[in-house]
């Protein structure tokens, strides 16, 4: 079935739809990853947004039920060069194409992405709009022109959870209070979490309690945890007053990281703002030096916002750098137990260079349980 795809700057390309008839509207984006199209899709941080791959065959190693990073495919529509329906891995449960339009999202295959790909890199990340039903180009432009940007937007509220909830087992549990003899305790502030946040922490033996993005520090602390977390998240990071401020009143109560929006958010919270991205990064092969040690991680990323170094405080110490454009990538706090990165340590997909840093944060609370951090 033939598919327009328009761009806000009134550039067009064809493709075919292998999802059948459709439309999808969003901010397009290009992720650089040759694989993990799964973990991709139902990635939160990706609400509001048409991803297009870099990696020219997608799909021909199927979907399976454990590489799930949310409950739902994520993605406004999903743009690929050759889409591959006959699919061959031994966990694999279904095609790709019979997985999108069980959800109703629209995948497009037969599309130059490369030439797509430069469009975004050379012009920016932009508003664009993808149809079978209206190949009109100018009608199809107008209706991206009056569609929704990601600037100042909250796309939080789509994506937390409705209700605070425990994780246990690699599974979501209803509320249970924590063991007081068990592992540290850590609230985790869903903003639209990636689950393998949650694995690599229950992995670290801690006991995990996940709580809507509207939770106030009060309750918060009421659990009496040993560690927050703040984590990713889709949208405009300044748009997110709410959370700023449940930031704002944590500061110096408990350990805490941040991962990504998380991550913006500090260091809004901190009083600095953030800025949007050229094209943002997204793929799994940025690399981020770290500046205290020297070490250069390769790392998996996707943001389009950016945290402005130069507004942060004296007692905040920029810990990481991203090397392609120089931009803010980690910070710690010099005095209070707080670090947190704009990348994504806990890979799913990507390398695994990063993973130390949820160490970090184990050690961090154990310090704290113990007394010697308050």
């Amino acid at each position: 079935m033939k598919a327009l795809i328009v761009l806000e700057d009134g550039t067009t390309f064809w493709g075919r739809s292998f999802t059948g008839s459709g439309e999808a509207f969003g901010e397009i984006v290009f992720n650089t990853a040759m694989t993990g199209y799964q973990e991709i899709l139902t990635d939160p941080s990706y609400r509001g947004q048409i991803v297009t791959m870099t990696y020219p065959l997608i799909g021909n190693y199927g979907i399976n039920d454990e590489d799930n990073e949310s409950l739902r495919i994520q993605v406004e529509a999903f743009v690929v060069r050759e889409y591959q329906p006959f699919y061959s891995n031994w966990r694999a449960k279904r095609s790709l194409g019979e997985w999108l339009k069980a959800y109703g999202i629209l995948g497009v295959d037969q599309v130059d992405t490369r030439a797509l790909t430069r469009h975004i890199r050379l012009q920016g990340a932009m508003k664009a709009g993808i149809s079978t039903q209206d190949l009109n180009p100018a009608s199809l432009l107008e209706r991206v022109k009056a569609s929704p940007g990601l600037v100042g937007r909250d796309l939080v509220k789509e994506v937390t959870c409705e209700a605070p909830y425990r994780w246990k087992n690699g599974q979501i549990i209803p509320l249970e209070p924590f063991d007081p003899n068990g592992g540290p305790r850590v609230v985790v502030i869903d903003c639209g979490l990636k689950f393998n946040q949650l694995r690599l922490m229950e992995a670290r033996g801690c006991q995990l309690l996940i709580v809507p993005a509207h939770t106030k520090a009060a309750e918060i602390l009421s659990y009496e945890p040993d560690g927050v977390f703040f984590s990713n998240g889709p949208g405009d990071p300044a748009a997110v007053t709410y959370v700023i401020e449940t930031a704002k009143d944590l500061l110096g109560k408990r350990p805490i990281f941040g991962i990504c929006l998380g991550h913006q958010m500090l260091g809004q919270a901190l009083g600095a703002s953030t800025f949007k991205l050229k094209f943002g990064h997204r793929g799994a092969n940025q690399p981020v030096k770290d500046l205290a040690t020297g070490r250069i991680e390769i790392t998996s990323q996707n943001h389009g916002f950016c945290v402005r170094p130069e507004e942060l405080p004296k007692e905040v110490e920029i810990s990481h750098i991203n090397l392609n454009d120089g931009t803010l990538e980690g910070i710690r706090h010099r005095e209070l137990p707080l670090f947190s990165v704009q990348y994504h340590p806990e890979n799913a997909p990507g390398p695994h260079d990063s993973v130390y840093l949820f160490d970090r944060f184990l050690e961090m609370m154990h310090s704290y349980r113990e007394g010697k951090i308050s």
